[in-house]
């Protein structure tokens, strides 16, 4: 056997070990705003190389950048995950800027700084055994929607380049600290407050934070553990902050303010131990700013409580309701120049001040930022809003490849009954009494609903309505 025959076959060997890479990658990983899926089945540590070597071979390729950051959160997977992304990545020839272990708020400030696309290894709220990719290719916000299939089918074809990248150790520990001090200014209140860590990755960061405020405060389920002990990382569900509510009155405290397990969502607690939804929320910030900004048009998502719409209105600004996505979210705010927007999952962002960077902390300390300033309660300061009466968000199991398709159905059959419908994600159906929401979630094989009405029995008659409508579709797929 020659020399150039033994290359050859050592090349078509490497090609072929590359489509078998791509021939075992499950592709329902790409999601709309991100790569998602249960560890190690979906996501393991050659997906990570395959993705780091596709990333690395895509940004040169197409946006002739020779460089990018990667972040991981605290999952038990995400080191491992985040050596063999990188890996992936420099093998591809392109330069990787390390932060290791750090919350998304704090990656997407190092993309920031640095001005470079990135990769942060985490599956953000998901249950501990799921992980996955939240990834850049523009300066607005992560890859969405047609960006993210189309990297999906760029790695599929497994074209990738060669080189030898190098690694830089970055700790951006500290400048994050001093863009939160530069960005808070609290007034003479000092307010108690119960943080509410949840085992996450703001573990390694809230207290180094909020000790260079003007506060009193206390922690709970600090220790950093991927595993999650205590409750499952998702604010924007109200049974995962029991212990934050009853700690909040034994404590008698101002507020609680609770986080998502990579730190980019924030829950709120009152005075009173009660949950204080992400919308209503919103409100209370922008009843501060709406004086304080030339552009007064707040966006929000689909989920969100009209509420929202009628203090907006009586404030004298402007609504734009949007899709549910946090980079979505992001991206449209940027793109419409627009000071303040958020979604009911938590997700809150600010442009007011500094460069936006979706922080929980930092949406939690804008918060107590108002409440030093003035005397009220929490608990006082929601009263006047308006009531409606409203579901929780409800999720329906519902395989991916049919989802989206009963949406569809749905949405035919409220156009044949001449529902007003707001279809800009799922259908929002809005009626003079009352709204309903149903939509394919874009993060799991789910189907989202939710209900509000201005009494409890609309709410319980346009629940019984669409559950039946979804329940009536699932049955033609049996």
């Amino acid at each position: 056997m020659n020399f150039l025959y033994f290359l050859q076959i050592c090349v078509m060997i490497f090609i072929y070990s590359r489509k078998c890479d791509y021939m075992q990658l499950d592709l329902n990983i790409f999601r709309e705003y991100d790569i998602r899926g249960v560890y190690p089945t979906m996501i393991n540590e050659q997906v990570a190389y395959l993705i780091g070597r596709s990333y690395g071979s895509y940004i040169q390729e197409k946006y002739n950048q020779k460089s990018c950051v990667v972040g991981h959160d605290n999952r038990l997977s995400s080191q491992s995950l985040s050596d063999m992304l990188i890996k992936g990545i420099t093998d591809s020839g392109c330069n990787v800027i390390d932060n290791g272990l750090v919350t998304t708020p704090m990656h997407y400030y190092s993309r920031y700084l640095n001005y470079m696309f990135g990769i942060m290894v985490t599956a953000s709220h998901n249950p501990k055994d799921d992980n996955g990719f939240k990834f850049s290719f523009d300066h607005l916000a992560n890859a969405r929607g047609d960006m993210i299939y189309d990297f999906r089918d760029y790695t599929t074809r497994a074209q990738f380049l060669s080189g030898q990248g190098t690694i830089t150790k970055e700790d951006i520990t500290e400048k994050y600290i001093s863009y939160m001090k530069n960005n808070i200014s609290l007034g003479q209140r000092r307010r108690k407050v119960i943080i509410d860590c949840g085992n996450g990755t703001t573990s390694i960061i809230a207290r180094k934070i909020h000790e260079k405020f003007n506060l009193d405060f206390e922690i709970i389920f600090e220790e950093s553990n991927g595993a999650f002990p205590n409750h499952h990382p998702d604010p924007s569900v109200e049974q995962n902050l029991t212990e934050l509510k009853k700690r909040v009155v034994k404590e008698h405290a101002d507020l609680g303010i609770a986080y998502d397990g990579d730190g980019d969502r924030v829950g709120i607690i009152d005075d009173e131990g009660k949950y204080i939804p992400a919308d209503i929320y919103m409100i209370l910030i922008i009843r501060d700013l709406i004086n304080k900004v030339n552009k007064k048009t707040f966006l929000y998502d689909v989920k969100c409580t009209k509420a929202l719409e009628d203090e907006i209105k009586k404030l004298g600004g402007e609504s734009l309701i949007y899709r549910t996505g946090a980079s979505y979210t992001q991206a449209k705010l940027k793109e419409e120049d627009l000071a303040f927007g958020g979604e009911y999952s938590g997700h809150i962002y600010f442009r007011d001040r500094d460069t936006d960077i979706g922080s929980g902390i930092y949406a939690g300390l804008r918060l107590v930022e108002i409440m030093s300033k003035n005397n009220y309660k929490l608990s006082e300061m929601v009263k006047s809003i308006n009531r409606y009466y409203s579901t929780p968000e409800i999720k329906i199991a519902v395989a991916d490849n049919i989802k989206f398709q009963v949406i569809e159905n749905i949405k035919n059959y409220c156009i044949t009954q001449s529902w007003p419908i707001n279809d800009i994600d799922g259908i929002r159906v809005n009626f003079s009494n009352g709204w309903a929401l149903v939509r394919a979630s874009n993060t799991g094989p789910n189907i989202t609903v939710r209900f509000e009405a201005i009494d409890t029995q609309t709410l319980a008659n346009l629940q019984t309505i669409f559950t039946n409508l979804i329940n009536q579709n699932l049955k033609l797929y049996q």
